[in-house]
């Protein structure tokens, strides 16, 4: 049980803080408050049949969903039952001003075991499908998983119809061992085996059904949470209308199947307009020499039967396809643009402000800097490491916001990493790189292995300009798309190939921009971007939390008083 000494908010504490809540509300007029409270708790699963000891929010595998509308406040109080340190972070949020709630252990102190901690989060300017996951040791691989849905504000309009229902799809692979075998097979130097198996919503082969009626249109928000790989995603005799990538609304282009790659999210259309049956969801791995499969049921409400013949097949090992794929997906042809001032505006669809990095179109900027980041996986001191650029990061005793927001000496040194690739032989650091704010950059991420890559950058949506095979050069910006890219948090670099992003540095703070294959991520292919401002200013970024946690060598310092 959890004493009550050791909660942070008691019920009075509790009332208090709805007060100070609800009075700052009135007074300044902000948006609404939508408070939560979550209970992280061990318990049984059997995701592929075999008995497993998973992470359970409020007793679900999945996680709850969060239903939340643009710019509303999320109070978000998570209770640690689990007998170690843990922490929840946030794909696809940008915690504007906020670094302090992303969540991830370069920013917070994780939550000692019978404490808690409360998030204080604004889904500010955001709309679309995200989700939320456990972001420390090793915990991804045994659950905490949930998605967020962000909707437009009643007033705004969306570019499509108000769906008859709203469906989250959670899908990714998983093994059978637990996150602590997992995790003691990385800390012995070596990659993770391949995966066991791949879930829809926490559940096995055709253990999951979303119920339609027949001749009403679904959005399905379709997220892979994997650990490892890639997927497919299908549905047996149906279309899929893809609306909405990660925040932004796309051309609506219809697919048969859709890849998504690690750490990404879609929405998508479907019609029931087939006979009325029972039809297969599947996904499948991509990329991959043994083709895992798993799948869920889509179900008339009239159905005349079960689910029957044989099931879709998707692509497997193409990777052209998936370029294809890729760069069809832009932004949505209900937009316009406009001058005002000499500037050029660009009007996207329902956006909850005009751009997603501002008032200009991204095609019209010249960014000022060009951060080339190339990936490897090094063997240092005998054990199986990946680098960003020839640094492998490991993490510091204090987590490095903290460190910086109170100038402790020797935890990390900005420009611990280059912003070009070294050539030279890989070395373990806590890599901080400096950026500035309100600069506008150029991110080439370059894939000199046989594996498919895929890149997020927390706090931030950017614009995917290109991406190709072989070796990016200064002649690659000739093939850019400057016109009607889609903006995004996380993109796929494919084998022996590059990426280019373009990104407005608009969001102070210590960003972790990492690679989305978890292995590689905690075996040390990411890295932290310092977006600073000499202002030191609120009005660029939020002091520190009166109630953040404080650990390393931060302990028994103040934050603010009440």
């Amino acid at each position: 049980m959890m004493r009550e000494e050791s909660k942070i908010s008691s019920p009075l504490l509790q009332f208090l803080l709805f007060l100070l809540f609800f009075s700052v509300s009135c007074v300044n007029g902000e948006d609404p408050y939508r408070f939560l409270t979550w209970k992280v708790t061990y318990g049984n699963i059997w995701p592929l049949g075999v008995k497993q000891q998973g992470i359970l929010i409020n007793g679900q595998f999945p996680g709850p969903r969060i239903d939340c509308v643009t710019n509303e406040n999320l109070i978000i109080s998570v209770y640690n039952y689990l007998n170690e340190p843990f922490l929840i972070s946030w794909n696809g949020l940008q915690q504007r001003r906020n670094s302090w709630q992303d969540g991830v252990y370069g920013t917070n102190c994780p939550i000692p075991p019978g404490k808690n901690f409360t998030y204080v989060l604004q889904v500010k300017d955001q709309i679309g499908s995200y989700f939320y996951f456990p972001s420390l040791a090793f915990h991804k691989a045994a659950g905490g998983i949930g998605g967020i849905a962000i909707w437009s504000r009643p007033k705004i309009p969306v570019p499509f119809p108000p769906p008859a229902g709203d469906f989250t799809v959670l899908a990714g692979d998983w093994y059978k061992r637990s996150h602590r075998e997992l995790k003691l097979i990385l800390d012995a130097g070596h990659d993770l085996p391949f995966p066991d198996g791949l879930l829809i919503n926490g559940r096995g082969w055709n253990g999951y059904t979303f119920n339609v009626d027949q001749g009403k249109t679904y959005r399905f928000r379709i997220s892979n949470i994997g650990l490892t790989t890639s997927i497919n995603f299908r549905i047996q005799g149906h279309a899929m209308k893809l609306v909405e990538v990660e925040g932004s609304h796309t051309l609506q282009n219809t697919y048969t199947s859709l890849d998504i790659h690690l750490g990404q999210s879609y929405s998508v259309l479907v019609t029931a307009d087939q006979r009325p049956l029972d039809y297969y969801i599947v996904v499948s791995s991509r990329f991959t020499s043994r083709v895992l499969m798993n799948t869920a049921i889509l179900h008339y409400s009239n159905s005349a039967g079960r689910v029957s013949g044989p099931i879709p097949v998707g692509p497997t090992t193409q990777i052209a396809w998936s370029l294809s794929q890729a760069r069809s997906i832009r932004y949505s042809p209900r937009l316009s643009y406009i001058v005002i001032d000499h500037t050029w505006w660009n009007l996207t669809a329902s956006g909850p402000r005009p751009n997603p990095q501002g008032s200009y179109h991204y095609g019209l900027v010249k960014p000022v800097r060009t951060i080339r980041l190339a990936n490897s996986a090094p063997v240092i001191n005998g054990k199986q490491r990946y680098a960003v650029n020839s640094v492998s990061f490991a993490p510091a005793d204090t987590p490095l916001k903290i460190a910086d927001y109170y100038k402790i000496p020797g935890v990390f040194y900005v420009g611990s990493i280059p912003d070009q690739p070294s050539g030279g032989a890989a070395y373990i650091q806590t890599s901080v790189m400096h950026a500035d704010f309100r600069s506008f950059v150029e991110i080439v991420f370059e894939n000199w292995e046989d594996t498919v890559q895929s890149w997020h950058i927390d706090g931030y949506s950017f614009f995917v300009v290109g991406m190709d095979g072989g070796a990016w050069t200064p002649a690659s910006r000739l093939r850019y798309n400057l016109r009607d890219t889609v903006a995004r948090c996380t993109v796929q670099v494919y084998p022996k190939a590059w990426t280019a992003i373009y990104m407005a540095l608009d969001n102070v703070g210590m960003w972790n921009i990492r690679s989305e294959n978890w292995a590689r991520q905690y075996l040390g292919q990411q890295f932290y971007l310092r977006v600073y401002s000499p202002a030191n200013s609120w009005r660029d970024e939020y002091l520190i939390p009166r109630n953040a946690l404080l650990c390393g060598r931060a302990s028994g310092r103040r934050t603010r008083p009440l």
